[in-house]
């Protein structure tokens, strides 16, 4: 047998996977992916065949990369939800992760509406127990709801975009997500 037991190419397969996901995630964060396959299987170690056999195309593999961060991004907050003190932190450091995959932000654009919202939703149930968790304890306005999250993000993610210069972008979006966070948390 060319590829070993049954389970060692189910492994095999995983491991093909798991890479695929890591190079898509490198080259759709940049701005200008480029040549997205062929850069990827390469990234990857793997043949262009290989990664055509986990995703037939481009909006299946954006669809994988997005539900990967998605399992990324929902670690982090479950990692750091019992500090109800912790929550600008992590809110600031998964608006700097949405800032960092804007043009993968993009591509999920063109996913239909009932998927992108999905995808939010998925992102402010996850925040639903370290937002309650501030606002119990006295650190953000008590006011604010897990979809005012969704605004939050929607206008940093806009301010990322209203540049064309990745420098200049940062720049304007990590101003943003200060004034908007000293907007949701209360002093010390």
């Amino acid at each position: 047998m060319i590829y070993g037991t049954p389970t060692a190419r189910r492994r095999d397969a995983q491991r093909n996977r798991a890479a695929i996901l890591e190079a898509a995630s490198e080259v759709l964060a940049r701005e200008e992916p480029g040549a997205l396959m062929p850069e990827i299987a390469r990234r990857a170690g793997i043949g262009q065949a290989t990664l055509y056999r986990h995703f037939p195309d481009r909006t299946a593999l954006t669809g994988a990369v997005l539900g990967y961060q998605m399992e990324l991004l929902e670690t982090r907050i479950a990692a750091h939800s019992t500090d109800p003190a912790g929550l600008r932190l992590l809110l600031r450091d998964v608006l700097h992760s949405l800032i960092g995959m804007r043009a993968l932000v993009r591509l999920a654009r063109r996913f239909d509406l009932a998927t992108q919202q999905r995808y939010m939703r998925r992102l402010v149930t996850a925040f639903a127990t370290p937002l309650r968790r501030a606002r119990d304890h006295g650190h953000v306005r008590a006011d604010l709801t897990p979809d005012d999250l969704v605004l939050l993000f929607t206008m940093v993610q806009s301010v990322s975009e209203a540049t064309a210069d990745v420098t200049a972008a940062h720049a304007a979006a990590d101003r943003a997500v200060d004034l908007v966070l000293d907007g949701v948390f209360l002093p010390d």
